[in-house]
């Protein structure tokens, strides 16, 4: 892949990502100089998730007002509000409880419990299974 100026029109310099061996090279040029960086192939599928994950929370930062919901509608995909990204990974509704799977920005997950209608406040909506 290679890549040139950006939307701006001003020069960005260049972005290549090219197999070197049983690696992933990097390179980023600038008018003031390069960096190159050689990764695994599993780091750089790591930071294409990152790329995305940044990318959509940025496009969704200036497209949408937060949105409150109850606990037990949330959905996969969903994101917090907040100053750190916290996706919901997955829901389990039992009873009055929500059971909620959050996964942050750095691949770690954990789970938390709610109240049913317990409002939650989300930065962005996930997709509507089948959407």
């Amino acid at each position: 892949m290679k890549s040139g100026n950006d939307d701006t029109g001003a020069p960005a310099g260049h972005l290549e990502i090219t197999p070197v061996g049983a690696g992933v090279e990097i390179r980023a040029g600038t008018p003031t100089g390069e960096l190159s960086l050689i990764c695994t192939p599993a780091r750089a599928r790591e930071l294409a998730t990152a790329l995305v994950l940044a990318a959509e929370e940025a496009e969704s930062a200036r497209s949408a007002d937060p949105v409150t919901v109850r606990a037990d509608e949330l959905r996969r995909g969903d994101v917090r509000d907040g100053d750190r990204a916290m996706t919901v990974d997955a829901v389990r509704i039992d009873g009055a409880t929500a059971h909620i799977t959050w996964k942050s920005g750095a691949g770690r997950s954990w789970n938390q419990l709610y109240d049913a209608d317990a409002l939650i406040t989300l930065r962005r909506r996930g997709r509507r299974p089948g959407a």
